[in-house]
């Protein structure tokens, strides 16, 4: 895409960006994504540090392409993590779930674009102000983890055009070409795309998990969790005992409990769809089939072309 800052400074076809999930995004499908002219990312959120390497390695095996690491930084092997991506000279790193500052020197070390995922211009400016290549604005609609601010993505893109010189990629919401275009009508640059990603046959969520968000209609989600950290959940017995908790009062320490250890990868990975948790956004109710993770690229960039056309039209 010519004159596109974010196809630039990824050395990318399309700015298309698969975000990089937990559970969910291993080498298969980030690879995928970037064979298919994307930019394929993986999770490390729910890797150790050996398994994140066994990841880098069978994806540089796939795709002599760039790709990309999902760096949560609160991470309890945040360190043994970042020497793996280092020891592998990984092209692209997304930080999210904290501040880059301590941690761009390290990152940009052997010459790795950084760029971190933001819930509000504030925090956009503070990750153009350590340094980072290029921001995410992710809105509240996003699956997984939110701001506290619950500031939709549209509003929240050109709040971020108006404070930072910086490329912008949209996420929360998008797995459309029209859903795309209207982001770059606001400032961005590219997209991150979650959940449309999650229904692919690349992706490594559980069949069950991946039927689910088929069947998921309007108000399927919910955010919950706001007392310990916000977070996306798709409607099932686990997020309604949590929001009868939170309903009722419940205090930091309940919440904890009653997340307990390993919910996510028990209901994305394993499939429990009664007492696992479903982190998924809020556009899986217009999600109806899986696909290829190439056809998503494909599809998403095709409707994009034809939207613009038709626009220009009807301009």
């Amino acid at each position: 895409m010519t004159g596109n800052r974010v196809c630039t400074l990824f050395k990318i076809e399309y700015p298309i960006i698969q975000a990089g999930m937990v559970w969910v995004s291993g080498w298969r499908l980030a690879s995928a994504v970037t064979n298919a002219g994307g930019l394929g990312m993986i999770g490390a959120g729910s890797m150790r540090a050996d398994l994140l390497e066994e990841h880098i390695v069978k994806c540089k095996q796939a795709t002599n392409k760039p790709f990309a690491v999902n760096l949560p930084l609160f991470f309890s092997e945040l360190q043994q993590q970042i020497d793996v991506i280092l020891k592998h000279e990984v092209p692209i790193i997304f930080t999210s779930a904290g501040s880059p500052k301590a941690y761009i020197n390290q990152l940009k070390a052997k010459g790795s674009t950084v760029v971190h995922v933001v819930s509000s211009s504030k925090f956009a400016l503070k990750a153009q102000d350590a340094g980072c290549d290029a921001v995410v604005a992710e809105g509240f609609e996003a699956g997984g983890h939110n701001g506290k601010e619950e500031t939709t993505t549209l509003v929240l893109i050109n709040a971020i055009k108006n404070t930072v010189q910086l490329p912008i990629i949209a996420a929360g919401g998008i797995a459309t070409g029209r859903q795309m275009l209207a982001c770059f009508a606001l400032g961005a640059e590219g997209v991150q795309v979650g959940t449309r990603f999650v229904c692919t046959h690349e992706a490594s969520a559980h069949i069950n998990f991946k039927n689910s968000i088929v069947e998921a209609e309007e108000g399927d989600t919910l955010l919950q969790m706001k007392k310990i950290g916000a977070v996306r959940l798709l409607r099932n017995p686990f997020a309604l005992a949590v929001k009868e908790a939170e309903e009722r009062g419940a205090t930091s320490d309940e919440l904890h409990t009653l997340l307990g250890k390993y919910r996510a990868k028990k209901g994305m990975l394993e499939g429990d769809l009664k007492d696992g948790e479903l982190e998924i956004g809020q556009v899986s109710s217009i999600i109806k089939d899986i696909v290829s993770a190439s056809s998503v690229v494909k599809n998403i960039w095709e409707e994009f072309n034809q939207t613009l056309a038709s626009l220009n039209k009807v301009i």
